[in-house]
């Protein structure tokens, strides 16, 4: 008969620096891992003070309130019964440490620190913590005095060392581990480590989730083992969503997973599985049978407990899977991994984030300038899709998200108010307008007011005329000179002046509005406003700096045109939006100059550029690390066959132009929800400079001599 332990991973949503509510998730998915039968518990990266702390690492009271927490946890008895795998900082010889504390029956068994610190792009570890840099060694600390009283030890082993019960051994990884060339669970495979934990604070991106699930599956296809993934999910504090999607793998197949996006505060997956499958596995593979023979030791930390039962002796519970509110299927018997298509990322992942960001900021609502154009068609669209996923948790009874939307929809306490229909709950909470000019056409205001109605928001129609008037009127009195536009015979500096002294004011009316129309309907509170500009032209800088794109936050901040456009064509269909397709069908444009017989005023167009080719032109800067030359070089491969070297040459000279000229509104940006590896978020994920030699005489002058050098390709395709 086989070895089966039911094994418990999970995904919660932790707040930085929520210790109170934080320390209640944590002790829930204790409790429901504990009630499955699971005898090993693993929790998400830095779960009790929250993964996003950043500089907060670096104070006192964060690490004396994380031991307090986890006193807590082994006083009250939770770990009683089952080890459990719990995230926090620790200070160890005057170094900060980002630590797994492994515990069982009230004691602490171990305590292993981080050995690869993730240091690049959203995460800057190494200014925490420190790697410890002494594998498979470990050292005595010391427990502070609460922890002496509550556990009955004064110091206990701080390293590299792996877990052996009973019954079988325990490797701890963390994050960024799985993701170095030099994994540990190589190593501890080796060593005879049969299970590996994993826990993670691992954020979303567009089409990133099948990367960590090859290199899960990856992970012990050829090592053999199982391996529990666990992840943080929801929005902790800043602009990253951390998108779940906890997983148990076994010899390099997934067999239970966890939701990728959900308004759960607490998610376990569970499985139970044979650990003699495992080494059945390892047995057949005679190559690793000889690098295990040559393996180096690890020091065993050994717990008299085995987490496989006597009781479990059903071969039925073999591959058994039970994953929070949703069984996924059985191992060999239909389960099928769950991948999102980017449009319905861009539905669930940001709308969630919204969610988190609105019930924990305490606001009672979100406010979104509606201009009838694509992005903030997006950003409205998103917030429905908010509402949808309220009303869908709410019918199934989510006593959190119910109490969540009674607070913020203002309904006392004796309230039996429950969102279950979409529409009637994004009325109560979203507030919408159109702000019109004498610039401004029919058909923007039209499809404004129709996506309001469809999808159910407060609308406000407005003409502010006056107010653009007045600024002009006070400029001409204070200087005896009236601006014109371009069309009407003004210059460049005219034209860009009055054009953003139309979206300044937007600005400005987009938060008076936001502050008071609670109060016009006779509530408390005020909105949260919403920007919508996409990644796209904040990289060329195609927006004016303190305009209605500056708000409190932005959820398609790093999403691009050309994946928007395909959201819009998902939420048409999947939302029951067909007002959606008239937004589809538009050109884009900011209509913030006059429409004349002969001009309309068309984004591409002022840009120079397509969206289309500032994807590109953003991958190749961010991702492959291209400056002009090296960019040039590349399109000239992609591009060279349907443009000729000089046109490809103003391209590239043409985006560094005005990438450069405009890096400075980067500093500025409206806080965005992270979700392009491409994005120029200046404040944590893109660190450049923002005044830059704009023409780039040097690079400009090598890109122009290798053009006049080239032959002209395009002009010999078919």
């Amino acid at each position: 008969m086989g070895h089966l332990i039911t094994l418990a991973t999970c995904s919660l949503n932790q707040w930085a620096l929520d210790f109170d509510g934080n320390l209640k998730r944590i002790l829930e998915s204790i409790r429901i891992a504990k009630e499955r039968g699971a005898t090993l518990r693993v929790g998400p990266e830095l779960e009790i003070p929250g993964y996003g702390c950043l500089d907060h690492f670096l104070e006192g009271d964060t690490h004396l309130h994380s031991w307090e927490v986890l006193a807590q946890i082994l006083e009250g008895g939770a770990a009683q019964g089952i080890v459990c795998d719990i995230g926090m900082p620790v200070v160890h010889k005057n170094v900060i440490y980002n630590c797994r504390v492994i515990i069982h029956d009230r004691r602490i068994l171990l305590i292993r620190p981080k050995m690869w610190l993730a240091n690049d792009g959203n995460y800057r570890e190494l200014r925490y913590f420190t790697p410890w840099q002494k594998h498979r060694q470990t050292e005595d600390h010391y427990l502070p005095r609460m922890l002496q009283k509550v556990t009955g030890q004064i110091k206990v082993p701080f390293g590299d060392a792996v877990v052996s019960t009973t019954d079988t051994c325990i490797g701890v990884e963390l994050c960024e581990e799985l993701f170095t060339p030099a994994s540990p669970h190589i190593l501890m495979g080796l060593d005879g480590v049969e299970i590996f934990t994993n826990s993670s604070g691992s954020h979303h991106e567009l089409r990133k989730l099948h990367t960590r699930v090859e290199l899960i599956k990856e992970a012990t296809q050829k090592l053999g083992g199982v391996y529990l993934y666990a992840n943080q999910q929801g929005c902790d504090g800043d602009r990253l969503y951390y998108d779940g999607c906890a997983m148990i793998a076994v010899n390099g197949v997934i067999v239970a997973q966890g939701s990728q996006f959900s308004l759960n505060e607490v998610e376990v997956v569970t499985a139970t599985v044979d650990v003699e499958d495992v080494r059945s596995h390892r047995a057949g593979k005679n190559s690793r049978s000889m690098q295990a023979a040559g393996a180096e030791r690890y020091q065993r930390i050994e717990v008299d407990f085995p987490l496989s039962s006597a009781e479990k002796v059903d071969a039925d519970l073999i591959g058994e899977v039970h994953v929070e509110e949703t069984d996924k299927g059985a191992l060999g018997l239909g389960f099928e991994l769950q991948y999102h298509r980017p449009e319905e990322e861009i539905a669930l992942g940001p709308a969630c984030w919204l969610w988190d960001y609105l019930r924990r900021s305490r606001t009672q609502g979100y406010f979104v300038p509606l201009s009838g154009g694509i992005d903030s068609c997006a950003t409205a669209t998103i917030v429905y899709s908010m509402c949808r996923l309220v009303a869908e948790a709410a019918s199934r009874g989510d006593e959190n998200v119910i109490a969540d939307a009674r607070r913020m929809t203002g309904e006392p306490a004796e309230s039996t108010y429950v969102p279950t229909d979409p529409r009637e709950f994004c009325n109560r909470i979203f507030h919408t307008c159109y702000m019109g000019t004498e610039n401004s056409s029919t058909e923007t205001r039209g499809r404004a007011k129709e996506l309001a109605d469809a999808i159910g928001s407060y609308h406000v129609d407005l003409n502010m005329d006056t107010v653009v008037t007045s600024v002009r009127d006070l400029f001409g009195f204070v200087t005896g000179l009236r601006p014109k536009f371009k069309v009407h015979g003004g210059s460049e500096a005219e034209n860009f002046a009055l054009q953003n002294i139309q979206a300044r004011l937007r600005m400005v009316l987009a938060y008076m509005f936001a502050q008071l129309l609670p109060w016009v309907r006779g509530k408390y509170g005020g909105l949260l406003v919403l920007g919508s500009a996409n990644v796209d032209e904040s990289l060329r800088g195609y927006l004016t700096k303190y305009d209605c794109s500056s708000a409190d936050v932005n959820p398609i901040g790093a999403i691009s045109k050309t994946d928007l456009k395909k959201f819009i064509a998902y939420a048409r269909d999947a939302f029951e939006l067909p007002v959606l397709d008239t937004f589809l069908n538009a050109v884009p444009t900011a209509e913030l100059e006059p429409i004349t017989e002969t001009y309309v005023q068309s984004d591409e167009a002022d840009m120079g550029m397509t969206y289309e080719d500032l994807s590109v032109y953003g991958r190749l800067r961010k991702i492959d690390k291209c400056g002009p030359f090296s960019m040039y070089t590349k399109l000239l491969v992609q591009w060279g066959t349907r443009l000729s070297p000089l046109q490809i040459a103003e391209k590239v000279k043409l985006f560094f132009f005005h990438y450069a000229r405009n890096r400075h509104k980067m500093t500025t940006l409206t806080p965005s929800y992270h979700a392009e590896s491409y994005s120029p978020d200046d404040n944590r994920f893109d660190l450049r400079p923002f005044l830059y030699p704009v023409r780039f005489p040097w690079q400009f002058r090598k890109i122009d001599e290798l053009a006049k050098s080239l032959p002209d390709k395009s002009k010999k395709s078919d």
